[in-house]
């Protein structure tokens, strides 16, 4: 019998539908808040995690979204410099303003609003990634250019 979606999990996976994809979103038991549970979780390599970080830019107050291996920490300067305009971390009320979903949850597409999107390079090594859909335990996976294909993201080196 087929486990029913929460409601944010199953907006990731009609947004994916949406999109043409034929990707599933599986509600684990166990916690995917951050890469490194997702990964014990999931039984993959933190970096095959893709974490979805929301920045604003400061003086315009545009959301940006980077994608993030998860094993990588962002270096704010090289988004910076691909934007011309400083960033700061999004706060949680933000967060769920501009992608309807909560931190620890936020998948890479299927927001409230188009976020202009960065794809960390070191994501695109890997055959197989595992993002957030919705919830704190609910993932779906896709390979690298899946991931493209789904954001429109520019990929860039990110640390």
């Amino acid at each position: 019998m087929e486990q029913k979606l929460s409601k944010s999990a199953q907006a990731v996976q009609d947004a994916l539908l949406k999109k043409g994809s034929h990707f599933k979103v599986l509600e684990l038991p166990e916690s995917t808040r951050s890469a490194q549970e997702a990964a014990q979780a999931i039984g993959c390599e933190v970096a095959q995690i893709i974490k979805s970080l929301i920045f604003k830019t400061k003086d315009t107050n545009k959301p940006i979204l980077v994608l993030a291996s998860g094993s990588n920490r962002v270096d704010e300067k090289l988004i910076e410099k691909q934007l011309g305009e400083k960033i700061t971390k999004a706060d949680a009320d933000f967060t769920r303003e501009v992608t309807g979903f909560a931190i620890g949850g936020i998948p890479p597409m299927g927001h409230k609003q188009k976020i202009q999107t960065f794809i960390d390079e070191d994501l695109m090594k890997f055959s197989e990634l595992w993002a957030a859909a919705g919830t704190p335990n609910a993932v779906f996976s896709l390979k690298p250019h899946d991931l493209q294909t789904l954001t429109g993201g520019t990929i860039i080196a990110i640390h």
